[in-house]
């Protein structure tokens, strides 16, 4: 019944203006990879484009390596979105330098995010536990054990280099290496319930860091010198360094760009803050939701932020849905 009723809710939200998707913009591809994030930025995307400048939106299922060898090899799909730029390698770069592609902005805000979590409640009862040597002072307070990335993830290595740098085990903290993203995420879930310690890895957007109010301790200053040699398995002297936000862009085809311009000007406004879209994925769990429901979830909640993307003769088709 659930889902009957918010894929009538999506229905009822176009209906008002698809009568208006004439062929002023024409057919349009745009990439939906296979994270549930970036489904949802496609979704949201696909309908704006449809229902409010009149396109005919073709997804496409891919992935970063699929998605950068189509561009290369074919020059389409015309948009690409949530396409993480610091693992798509050397064809990307290639790219840009040929001007093949334009990069429209951000599509998450600050980035993606990486970093050593305490559940808040936690560092609300013990605020010096806000910086990693507070942690490494006190290694009681969390519990005694910081939650590794799991084996063979990229953030593996940086995060066993930054035990290194910060001599974490001289502490008397344990380090736990998680077999798989589940049992991390489980972890915090079974802490976070019983309101326990925990400390450890984690990334976003996620469903639970939009689940559970977590807190990103201090690890000190950036240093991207540290944080380079710090992704090198064979790093002889590691050195502490806090997480960057990895860049996570939207971007299309040149060709795209000269020949819709609209639409790429709404594509580099769609942004979303990494904050709302953890809070996005963790609706979509606790409602058992699909993809195009949390769309629907988003745009009628934030109608103050995505109004702000579209242009006017957009604004006019959707204005049923901006009173």
């Amino acid at each position: 019944m659930k889902n009957v009723i918010y894929g009538a809710a999506f229905m009822a939200l176009a209906a008002p203006t698809a009568v208006l998707a004439q062929e002023q913009c024409g057919d349009v591809t745009i990439t939906e990879m296979t994270w549930e994030s970036a489904a949802i930025v496609t979704a949201v995307s696909k309908f704006l484009m449809e229902q409010g400048y009149g396109c005919d939106v073709t997804v496409v299922p891919s992935d970063t390596t699929p998605a950068i060898t189509s561009l290369a090899e074919n020059n389409e799909p015309d948009i690409v979105t949530e396409l993480w730029t610091n693992s798509t390698g050397e064809v990307y770069e290639k790219l840009k330098a040929d001007g093949t592609i334009e990069e429209l902005g951000q599509v998450l805000d600050p980035g993606g995010v990486e970093g050593w979590w305490l559940p808040t409640y936690l560092v609300e009862a013990h605020p010096e536990l806000a910086t990693i040597e507070g942690v490494m002072a006190n290694p009681e307070l969390v519990g005694g054990m910081f939650h590794n990335c799991p084996d063979g993830w990229g953030c593996r290595i940086v995060s066993d280099n930054l035990v290194r740098a910060f001599n974490l085990e001289d502490s008397g903290i344990e380090v736990f290496n998680h077999g798989s993203g589940e049992t991390l995420a489980t972890s915090m879930a079974s802490a976070y319930q019983d309101e326990k310690p925990w400390f450890g890895y984690y990334w976003g957007p996620t469903t639970p860091l939009g689940k559970y109010a977590m807190t990103s301790i201090d690890l000190g200053e950036y240093d991207e010198a540290a944080h380079l040699n710090n992704q090198n398995t064979q790093a002889d002297d590691p050195k502490p360094s806090a997480f960057p936000a990895a860049p996570v862009l939207t971007v299309v085809t040149k060709d795209f760009m000269a020949s819709h311009p609209d639409i790429a000007e709404l594509m580099g406004n769609v942004t979303f803050k990494t904050d709302t879209m953890s809070q996005l994925l963790a609706w979509k769990e606790e409602n058992n939701a699909s993809n195009e429901e949390a769309a629907v979830y988003f745009l009628q909640n934030n109608v103050d932020e995505w109004s702000t993307w579209i242009n006017d003769g957009a604004t006019e088709k959707l204005s049923a849905l901006l009173k």
